[in-house]
């Protein structure tokens, strides 16, 4: 009487395992720092939302002068619905009268820095 027996022998787990951690650990190198891209790109898109906002301020205070915010300098949060998000701070030179598009800063935590063109900023 002759059984069959089916599944897999003790050296074919074996290597399946041992192939399965060289390919970690070739792997895991590239997904240990992500956390600091990940807040450069969130400080990259506090400062793009930051541009936008100010540009759609600008429309709406051109189109009539009672719309929007009246914008005086980088530092405000005033044209963010809901203001700048915590642990965010806006930062700029003085700006000059006849500067029409400073460049603004965005800070951001973990020392991380975007830069937004101010648009509209007498």
């Amino acid at each position: 009487m002759r059984v069959d027996q089916k599944g897999f022998t003790l050296i074919e787990l074996v290597v399946v395992i041992v192939i399965l951690g060289i390919l970690a650990a070739t792997a895991l190198p590239k997904f240990i720092d992500l956390s600091g891209d990940a807040q450069t790109a969130a400080t990259k898109g506090v400062a793009g939302a930051m541009g936008s906002a100010m540009v759609v301020n600008y429309g709406a205070r051109k189109a009539k002068a009672t719309n929007g915010t009246a914008v005086t300098n980088c530092d405000t949060g005033a044209v963010l619905q809901g203001g700048l998000p915590t642990g965010y701070t806006i930062t700029s030179l003085a700006i000059a009268a006849d500067v029409s598009e400073p460049t603004c800063t965005v800070n951001g935590p973990s020392s991380t820095s975007a830069t937004f063109t101010g648009i509209g900023i007498p």
